[in-house]
């Protein structure tokens, strides 16, 4: 959205927007919405209570569509390069979206709901998202988006009492499974997933119940409201990329460091490997990682100066090796953390390259992701 038409009249509302401003948040422009960036106590605050009880984020920006018929998997499966077929009933995988070139167009999260396959993706992405996936697979299934349905995020270690005191049963879920559910009438998906490396919960309801509904959760115990802000300096400090960052149409699945999420099924051998758009490049990336450019790397800051996007990291010798896609001082830690691309020479653990902040070289050390240990609930 350009500079000429982000005034709050030609924005987007999510179903929660009166209770945002009820509640004295700061709100921005994003992905062509009116969203609140912060509330009140504050970005530093709102990360730590996410930490340590529980943070309610509205993320009804986000698309959120089915695709329905006996062929969705399969037909998904030409557009993924990821095991649709295999997902059990209930269980959610994260997918990434290629273009011919093997760039990445989206990365989203889908459930084998039984009868039909329930897709979330990035709300800057959705618009052309489902054009894409209409074009390419809706001979072979109905693909209907959800705009009436709003999207709820609870995450934190509070998360599972705070739900399951006002939907029973959630707490049975499992890291990256989901069920149905009603509340007060209003039929619910529940995902136990998110973003912020917490344990917590998705939860697609009508947007028509969504404030009353968010209301109920935020008079739970330990529950605060969260804003955008806080959502990123979680995610970063979990090692999670951030579309349009740190993976974009330009980066492929092994450059973006995200072959973990193409299963051997799709990779090597049997009928079902390759058969997606890019499949020759990005497979031969996977069998041949000494070919590439460069890598999706993370890096702690060994002084406490922040490391924003696309600061320019150098080597010891002095010469550019890679930029940083997402920087920050984590809360958590109290040290600046990034994510990089940098030359495969440089992106060995525990190598030290040097941040050109305001003429001043940091010392960054390449470190292991995630930042922190995810306290996703695995049963």
């Amino acid at each position: 959205m350009t500079a000429s038409n982000t005034a709050s009249d030609v924005l987007l509302q999510t179903p929660l927007h009166a209770l945002h401003k009820e509640l004295g948040a700061r709100m921005v422009p994003f992905a062509g919405y009116d969203m609140p960036v912060q509330y009140p106590a504050g970005l530093m605050a709102e990360h730590l209570h996410t930490r340590t009880q529980a943070g309610l984020f509205d993320v009804s920006h986000m698309g959120q569509l089915r695709l329905v018929g006996p062929d969705a998997a399969a037909a998904l499966e030409t557009l993924l390069p990821v095991d649709v077929l295999g997902l059990g009933l209930n269980k959610q995988r994260y997918g990434l979206l290629l273009n011919d070139e093997g760039g990445i167009l989206d990365d989203l999260m889908f459930v084998n709901r039984g009868n039909d396959l329930f897709l979330i993706v990035n709300g800057a992405c959705k618009v052309t998202d489902i054009a894409w996936i209409q074009e390419h697979i809706g001979s072979r299934c109905e693909v209907i988006p959800m705009p009436e349905q709003a999207l709820l995020a609870l995450q934190g270690p509070a998360a599972v009492n705070a739900l399951q005191a006002i939907v029973p049963g959630v707490e049975n879920l499992v890291f990256m499974t989901g069920g149905s559910f009603t509340w007060e009438g209003h039929m619910l998906y529940v995902t136990r997933s998110g973003y912020t490396g917490e344990d917590g919960f998705e939860i697609s309801l009508p947007g028509s119940a969504a404030e009353s509904f968010a209301r109920t959760l935020l008079a739970q115990n330990g529950v605060m409201p969260i804003g955008l802000g806080a959502r990123n300096s979680l995610r970063l400090e979990a090692g999670l990329c951030l579309y349009g960052n740190d993976i974009d149409i330009t980066t492929t699945p092994a450059q973006g460091a995200l072959n973990w999420a193409i299963q051997k099924v799709r990779r090597t051998g049997g009928e079902r490997a390759g058969g997606f758009p890019g499949a020759a490049k990005v497979l031969a990336e996977i069998d041949h990682p000494y070919s590439l450019p460069s890598k999706r790397i993370t890096l702690l800051g060994q002084e406490r100066v922040p490391v924003r996007e696309h600061t320019e990291l150098h080597n010891e010798a002095g010469e550019k090796v890679g930029e940083v896609t997402s920087g920050l001082l984590s809360p958590c830690l109290n040290q600046p953390i990034a994510i990089a691309y940098v030359t495969l020479s440089s992106a060995t653990l525990d190598t030290t390259l040097f941040a050109l902040v305001r003429g001043k070289k940091i010392p960054m050390k390449v470190v292991p992701s995630p930042f922190l240990p995810t306290r996703y609930y695995r049963g």
